[in-house]
């Protein structure tokens, strides 16, 4: 498992690099600026290839989590009066402009490209049929039911989207609190019948922070999935009453079970005070309906006193396979990366301003675990992965940090406004803010991906 997700990861950040650099590489080629060095990765050269002494040398380096384009310039060194024309300090400020911004773009158009290509493969997912909300939640004051099909949604009750699965509630859920709007929701039920509008109240609620904690607190806890019996542990609780796998539970003490998140809450909550109490249960086997006594055993979890039978519940929830043609999935790809974009300069904005906790950041060791998961599930979940990686270093580096490529790009907004480069000077001082701003940034992500290897977050 660690060897995959190394592997992943390592093919993730070269897949990444080499896009990104390579559109400061073309660009500048189409601007006549001469290239010196294309490299992926930073120290010691472990392969090398240069057709001429004057072309362009292309190098593989030891530590593969970076790259670079190394530019003819005379800020770094003497060049011969023939190559002036070819000297990147040289470019017009719309060519400069162009060359440091093709390498975020370029990682954006590669989202593009792989968002599309994973719509047109096609991947199953979790079909919208959500389980019992959580008690007193926004999903149940909104009138969830458990067994309900989310079958549209909208920001504003007039235009409606469709909702293909799960994935696509929990994104337009997290677009409604991401900008504090009701959510308007068409659901029927598990058949597709009986249709039926609702609201969730996004738009006045106390959701907190937009994390992997979101749909919890909204309320949907997870997807719908029948109240069966599955493997039952010899010797446990539900092996003493006479549970066997395959039962479908019916209700429990005279209250009905319409799914398996409810029935687990119930067993759990059972000995909320440290004993558990003989519950009666009204079950299904092969056509005939019986009545079993079940005493649930207690133990510790978390530093509560919870409820277990020894026994898996719960059915597998329904899957539906999500596919567009090559139009549609094309547009869905830009439409993925533009919102995704979106997402991640919100998230960063309300990290600045205190309200998203900096937990949110992730580091290499987060990026590793994801990748190597995602390529386990499959090509269409490994491009989806890549794609939200790409998304993100597309949009990172177009921040106006120095020694970022939206660092460089201030500084020519600064050289169009006023008509004159920043000094030297003050390159200095930005350049050495810009690397203690990354290294602060850095540090923190390494920390989370310590922290949540750990269980303190």
């Amino acid at each position: 498992m660690i060897i995959e997700a190394a592997l992943a990861f390592l093919v993730t950040i070269a897949i990444l690099i080499v896009v990104h650099e390579y559109g400061h590489y073309r660009v500048a080629v189409a601007c006549g600026v001469k290239v010196l060095r294309f490299s992926v990765g930073f120290g010691r050269v472990v392969w090398r290839r240069q057709r001429t002494p004057d072309s362009t040398e292309f190098v593989v380096c030891a530590l593969p989590l970076g790259g670079y384009v190394r530019m003819l310039d005379e800020r770094e060194g003497p060049v011969a009066p023939p190559d002036l024309p070819h000297a990147f300090n040289r470019q017009s400020l719309a060519r400069r402009t162009a060359i440091v911004s093709a390498g975020p773009l370029a990682n954006l158009l590669l989202a593009v490209l792989l968002y599309a290509a994973t719509s047109w493969i096609g991947v199953d997912e979790v079909k919208a049929v959500i389980g019992s909300p959580v008690a007193e939640s926004i999903a149940e004051r909104a009138g969830l039911r458990a067994g309900d099909w989310v079958q549209q949604q909208s920001a504003d009750g007039q235009a409606w989207d469709d909702v293909r699965s799960m994935t696509d509630l929990r994104w337009a859920i997290t677009q409604a609190a991401l900008h504090r709007q009701a959510l308007y929701l068409r659901v029927t039920d598990a058949e597709g019948h009986g249709l039926r509008d609702i609201v969730l109240g996004l738009d006045s609620a106390d959701i907190g922070e937009i994390d992997a904690g979101l749909m919890q607190r909204v309320g949907i806890a997870g997807p719908f999935n029948p109240p069966l019996m599955g493997q039952v542990n010899p010797g446990g609780a539900a092996a003493r009453a006479g549970l066997r796998e395959g039962d479908l539970v019916l209700g429990v003490d005279g209250v009905a079970i319409r799914d398996g998140a409810k029935l687990r809450a119930m067993i759990r909550a059972d000995a909320a005070d440290g004993k558990a109490a003989p519950m009666r249960w009204q079950i299904e086997r092969g056509g005939q309906r019986l009545e079993l006594d079940v005493l649930p055993a207690v133990v510790e979890d978390g530093g509560q006193r919870i409820g277990r039978i020894d026994a898996y519940i719960g059915g597998a929830p329904q899957m539906v396979n999500v596919r567009y043609g090559p139009i549609d999935g094309l547009i869905q790809g830009a439409t993925r990366t533009w919102e995704m974009a979106a997402l991640t300069l919100r998230m960063i904005g309300r990290m600045l301003i205190g309200e998203a906790s900096v937990r949110n950041l992730s580091g290499p060791l987060t990026i590793a675990d994801y990748a190597g998961q995602s390529a386990q599930l499959g090509l269409a979940y490994y491009l989806g992965f890549l794609a939200l990686v790409s998304v993100s270093l597309g949009v990172l580096n177009l921040l106006p940090l120095p020694m970022l490529d939206g660092g460089h790009l201030m500084y020519y907004l600064f050289e169009a406004v006023t008509g004159r480069p920043v000094s030297v000077a003050w390159l200095e001082r930005l350049q050495r803010g810009g690397v203690a701003v990354l290294l602060l940034m850095m540090s923190l992500a390494l920390y989370n991906d310590v922290a949540r290897l750990l269980g303190l977050h």
